[in-house]
């Protein structure tokens, strides 16, 4: 069986459009290290999806640097989060010393990481990015 045969849907053909049409396609996912940023009123807001390990970390690194020496309200939406180590944790934590860093959105694997390391008493955590920049 070839590769397409095996992710095709039976009776599909490998072109995409006869799979799904265009204007059902979903919105695609940013590809992972592209981090979105953008400001809303008096906060730059940043927004982390996928998984984040030592090896996928480099780019957040960076968007938090660059935000928290450039805005004084940083919101980092976590919303589409799925997965975070130790390297996250650091990262925002170092994030958290820099600027007044709020975290929108985490899910349960980030709300555990953050209990289990005791920083869910550090870190200021809103339910949604909404909220986080009217704190």
């Amino acid at each position: 069986m070839s590769w397409s045969e095996a992710v095709t849907p039976a009776g599909a053909d490998a072109d995409e459009n006869s799979v799904r049409p265009h204007h059902q396609a979903p919105e695609p996912e940013p590809a992972q290290g592209v981090v979105r940023q953008y400001q809303c009123r008096d906060a730059w807001v940043i927004v982390a999806h996928g998984e984040y390990d030592m090896g996928t970390i480099p780019p957040l690194v960076d968007a938090l640097t660059n935000a928290t020496s450039k805005h004084s309200k940083v919101v980092l939406d976590t919303s589409g989060v799925s997965f975070a180590d130790s390297s996250f944790l650091n990262v925002i934590i170092v994030a958290h010393k820099a600027t007044t860093l709020y975290v929108a959105g985490p899910g349960p694997q980030l709300r555990r990481l953050f209990e289990v390391s005791g920083v869910d008493a550090l870190l200021r955590v809103r339910a949604t990015v909404e909220e986080a920049v009217a704190s």
